[in-house]
């Protein structure tokens, strides 16, 4: 059996306060104080150099706002992905294939019907859960997970109806598949996160082996890549790869490894964050159309994994 991890709760207030720009009238995030770097170690490679000032040593913010930690459950096996309800409780999936609901007393559910199997091998399984933008009216949610393939797996993206009674997922439709499909375990990203405007985006991995490192800078790939989507599968015509001879038009960027974080701010900008090599994790701003150099650029040591 997997081990069990702990689900923590983390609160806290907002980090940024809201001014007025003088230059456009929009409201724009007030600068914060900073302090020294909390980064002090040398570098794994000191013969690689940063790309610009303060790439790897990016002052540390100061704040008086206080957080606040509690173990909700302990009971878990091998939570993955988490996504809040209206209610206040969570939708948590378990990597080996359940989707529960958590309430914030620690109450688990029995897992939710209607989920398609996954491979859990390796890094594989019942990854990330979002629910729609508009979830109060058409209550969808949506999972990414490795799906079990003739010759493999890859990354695919689901979505389903949740019922009244948050007991089953119904009308299940597969809205995107990532290719190639691959016989391997290992960076499936997965990521899910949707925009102000929508969009649905995916992060994904280049699975890592050496034979597949390349396809991260292939645009007829989607290993390696951030993906953009409408909510229905769909591709919007404003991704910047639409039109191109031999371009996936999903592809939003190229050139990673394994992004397993993504975020969208209050400006509707897309972070991710990178497992990259050793002592070369990324934080990146996750921009339309640009290469973010995976595996010809990395600022760590190789290994595998």
């Amino acid at each position: 059996m997997r081990p069990t991890r702990p689900l923590v709760a983390v609160a806290s207030a907002a980090l940024f306060a809201l001014t007025a720009s003088c230059a456009n009238g929009e409201p724009q995030a007030e600068a914060m104080p900073t302090g020294a770097p909390l980064e002090t170690r040398p570098p794994e490679d000191p013969a690689q150099q940063p790309a610009f000032a303060g790439q790897t040593r990016a002052p540390s913010v100061t704040t008086s706002v206080a957080l606040q930690h509690r173990v909700v459950t302990a009971a878990l096996d091998g939570p993955w992905g988490l996504e809040p309800l209206p209610d206040g409780r969570w939708l948590v999936t378990e990597k080996g294939g359940a989707l529960r609901i958590v309430t914030a007393a620690g109450e688990i559910g029995e897992p939710i019907t209607g989920l398609p199997p996954v491979d859990s091998n390796g890094q594989g399984g019942l990854l990330d859960v979002a629910i729609s933008p508009v979830f109060a009216q058409d209550r969808l949610v949506y999972w990414s997970y490795s799906e079990p393939r003739q010759g493999g797996n890859a990354t695919s993206v689901a979505r389903g109806r949740l019922s009244s009674d948050a007991k089953a997922i119904g009308d299940v439709q597969v809205i995107f598949r990532a290719m190639p499909t691959y016989d391997g375990e290992l960076h499936f990203g997965s990521r899910l996160a949707f925009d102000p405007a929508g969009h649905l985006f995916i992060t994904l991995g280049e699975r890592s082996d050496t034979q597949m490192r390349p396809q991260a800078q292939d645009l007829g790939s989607h290993m390696g890549k951030t993906i953009r989507i409408n909510a229905d599968g769909s591709v919007p015509a404003d991704n910047p790869f639409v039109g191109r001879a031999g371009a996936l038009p999903e592809i939003w960027s190229l050139g990673h490894r394994n992004v397993q974080g993504v975020a969208i701010d209050d400006q509707g900008r897309t972070w991710t964050v990178e497992h990259g090599t050793r002592g070369g994790d990324e934080l990146n701003l996750d921009r339309a159309g640009l290469n973010y150099g995976w595996p010809n650029v990395a600022y760590g040591i190789e290994y595998s994994g």
